[in-house]
C-alpha cells in the first residue's frame, strides 16, 4: 500500500472517530478551535468560519429565503459581530440573505468582487450596506486578510475582468491555521481554476468547498489533484433541478479517495481544527448521484 493511501486511510479513521466524539460536545467545549460551519441553506451557499480567538467570517448567506436561517444559526453560536463578510458573486443563491445579515449583525469588513448586477437582490444588499454605513471592499486576487491573530487568508480570484457570467467573478478564498488550510471556491469555474494554477498560487489545502455546488463546470481533475484535499464539501439541495452535485464530480472525488461531505445528505456540517488535525460533527456523506429533481 502506498504512503499517500496509507495517510489518507489514517485521516479517514481520525475523522470518523473524532466525529463520534464531537457529536456529544457542546459549543462551549469547542471554543479555542478553528471552526468551519457549512450551513444548510438548500440550493445555495453559506459558510461560517470562527477563529480560535473568537473572530468570525461569513461567506455568503444563501438565497432571499435563507437570511433568517443563517442569522439564527449564527446567533445560536453566540455570534453578534461578523468581522469579515464576503458575498462571493451576485447570484441570488449566494447573496440573497446578505441584507438580512447586514441588518442583524455588526459588520466590520465587507468584501465583494467588482461585479455589479441589476437584480433587486443585488440592490437590496447594496442598500443594506448603505443604511448601515458599511463600505464595500473589493474581493480580488492578491488581497490578504487576517481572521484574528492566528488565521490568515488570501483571495485568489477574481484575477481579471470577465464577461457577464457571474460565476467567473466568484471570490475564492484560502485560509490557513497552523498546519492546516481551507479553500473556499464560491461558484468559480474551470476557467478560474486554470488561471489560479497558471498564477502559481499556493492552493494545496486539506479541505475544499467545491465550486458551483459540485457542478461538472468546476472541480477539474487537474485542479483537484493540485489542491490534493483530504475532504471535499458540497453545498446543495437534495435532488435539486440542476442535478448538483454532478456525476462526473462525484466520480472524480471517489477516484481520488477524497472524503465527501454534502449538505444535501447531512444538513449543516461543522468542522473543527486544532491546527494539527481536522474533524467533523457528522459522518461522511456518499458518492451517490441523485439526478435532476423536479
Amino acid at each position: 500500500m502506498g504512503l499517500g493511501l496509507t495517510n489518507r486511510l489514517k485521516s479517514i479513521v481520525l475523522v470518523i472517530v473524532a466525529a463520534a466524539i464531537l457529536s456529544s460536545c457542546s459549543f462551549v467545549e469547542n471554543e479555542g478551535l478553528m471552526q468551519v460551519h457549512f450551513i444548510d441553506v438548500g440550493q445555495g451557499d453559506s459558510t461560517l468560519i470562527m477563529s480560535p480567538d473568537g473572530k468570525t467570517m461569513l461567506i455568503d448567506a444563501g438565497d432571499n429565503s435563507a437570511g433568517d436561517v443563517v442569522a439564527n444559526y449564527l446567533k445560536k453560536r453566540g455570534v453578534s459581530t461578523i468581522d469579515i463578510l464576503v458575498g462571493t458573486h451576485p447570484d441570488a443563491d449566494h447573496i440573497g440573505g446578505l441584507d438580512t445579515i447586514i441588518d442583524s449583525f455588526e459588520i466590520v469588513d465587507f468584501y465583494m468582487p467588482r461585479k455589479s448586477h441589476t437584480t433587486n437582490t443585488f440592490l437590496d444588499v447594496l442598500n443594506a450596506a448603505k443604511r448601515n454605513g458599511l463600505k464595500v471592499k473589493e474581493a480580488k486576487a492578491g488581497v490578504d486578510f487576517k481572521l484574528g491573530s492566528e488565521v490568515k487568508g488570501k483571495f485568489l480570484n477574481p484575477r481579471s475582468t470577465y464577461s457577464d457570467d457571474n460565476n467567473l467573478w466568484s471570490a475564492v478564498a484560502r485560509l490557513e491555521y497552523s498546519d492546516k488550510s481551507f479553500l473556499f471556491m464560491g461558484d468559480a469555474e474551470v476557467q478560474n481554476e486554470l488561471e489560479i494554477l497558471g498564477a502559481g498560487e499556493n492552493i494545496d489545502s486539506d479541505l475544499i468547498k467545491l465550486g458551483h455546488h459540485g457542478s461538472s463546470t468546476s472541480s477539474s481533475e487537474e485542479f483537484i489533484k493540485a489542491v490534493s484535499p483530504d475532504v471535499a464539501v458540497i453545498s446543495a439541495k437534495l435532488k435539486n433541478s440542476y442535478g448538483h452535485p454532478h456525476k462526473e464530480t462525484l466520480e472524480l472525488l471517489k477516484a481520488q479517495s477524497i472524503l465527501i461531505y454534502r449538505t444535501d445528505e447531512q444538513g449543516s456540517i461543522a468542522f473543527y481544527c486544532d491546527g494539527k488535525k481536522i474533524w467533523a460533527d457528522k459522518k461522511q456523506g456518499t458518492y451517490n448521484y441523485y439526478g435532476e429533481g423536479k
